[in-house]
């Protein structure tokens, strides 16, 4: 898979890709992440990406320009199939695991991070495929959004975890909250391992683990039950 990243603060994204899964699956050859700084496509000589809203108003609006220009550049190789072009925005449908899934199996997407007081609309229009959110609130740019989405995607891409049954007991993944976990010791302060759990009886955990996760979700999320 690959990932380009649209954004005017690269280094963000540098403590998050240069650690734990999402570097081990850069350095295995998994997944492709580059980060490209906006400025460097726009037309200003001041590298300006920003101006005034038409109409008036508070705040500065993205100018579709260095966007356009970035897009083109990253899509200008033939051969690669088509990206899917991802605006990172509070309007857009709440990421979850399924979407999550999905978007796993695209071969390549560019995410843009948002800014300012918004972004232009002909970008959104001419350019976006899909708009994702994480969730009702606002936040000040879409790079934390970004670094979430990159995240969830990456650690469903075949061949980046270590055990590719991990993920598939994920939280969400059927509908319903994980169930809990245990390991050694077997007693800790008098905190007792479930029984069930050191039986090696594998049907029996299969059924613990799945009693466990529908009293988890009806206590945890009972709107999943749903």
């Amino acid at each position: 898979m690959k990932i380009d990243i649209l954004t005017i603060f690269p280094k963000t994204f540098e403590p998050i890709l240069n650690e734990s899964i999402i570097k081990r699956a850069q350095e295995k050859g998994s997944v492709d992440i580059a980060v490209h700084n906006i400025r460097d496509y726009s037309d200003d000589k001041h590298r300006k990406v920003d101006d005034r809203p038409f109409g008036g108003g508070p705040g500065m609006v993205f100018k579709p320009q260095p966007i356009f220009e970035a897009i083109k550049k990253l899509t200008a190789n033939g051969k690669r199939q088509k990206p899917k072009v991802i605006l990172l925005s509070p309007q857009g449908k709440v990421l979850n695991q399924k979407l999550a899934q999905k978007l796993s199996q695209d071969k390549h997407l560019i995410l843009i991070c948002g800014h300012y007081e918004g972004i232009d609309e002909r970008v959104r229009l001419k350019l976006v495929d899909e708009e994702i959110s994480i969730g009702d609130y606002v936040l000040t740019g879409g790079e934390l959004p970004a670094m979430v989405l990159v995240d969830t995607v990456v650690r469903l891409v075949k061949g980046v975890l270590g055990d590719e049954d991990s993920s598939k007991s994920d939280s969400f993944c059927d509908g319903l909250l994980e169930y809990p976990h245990y390991t050694r010791p077997a007693n800790y302060k008098g905190m007792k391992v479930p029984e069930v759990l050191l039986s090696g009886d594998h049907e029996k955990i299969a059924q613990w683990r799945k009693d466990q996760s529908l009293k988890v979700t009806k206590k945890k999320r009972p709107e999943l039950l749903n």
